[in-house]
């Protein structure tokens, strides 16, 4: 599967703390993350992550047009919901289409933890 990892800035270690919970899984995949947070995934849980641009950058909107022509199975999107982004229209763009293209995203630790255990089971 091919599987995306973003995170907000406030919320970069618990994505690092998901990663390294799953890791045996994940290391079975082909990850894609933005800029900080692949590089983070990379240099504290050792995962093998392709790094887009960092979302402000257009990140988000590099995995989107993957995920529009089927190169995207699953997102975990760790959105900050107490922080304004400078790039929110690109984050509602990722959002919108997984829920166009019916793929799976979740966007806290509680959703992404179903997620994450639901394709570990198959």
């Amino acid at each position: 599967m091919h599987i995306a990892l973003v995170a907000h800035d406030r919320m970069k270690d618990r994505m690092v703390a998901l990663a390294r919970d799953f890791a045996p899984f994940l290391r079975q995949h082909t990850l894609m993350a933005t800029g900080t947070t692949g590089g983070r995934l990379q240099d504290e849980v050792g995962l093998t992550v392709e790094r887009l641009l960092s979302g402000p950058l257009g990140g988000d909107l590099q995995i989107g047009a993957r995920l529009s022509v089927g190169e995207v199975d699953a997102v975990v999107f760790l959105r900050d919901p107490m922080t304004a982004q400078p790039h929110e229209p690109d984050i509602n763009a990722l959002v919108r289409a997984c829920d166009v293209h019916d793929v799976p995203c979740a966007t806290n630790v509680a959703g992404a933890r179903l997620l994450l255990r639901a394709l570990q089971a198959g």
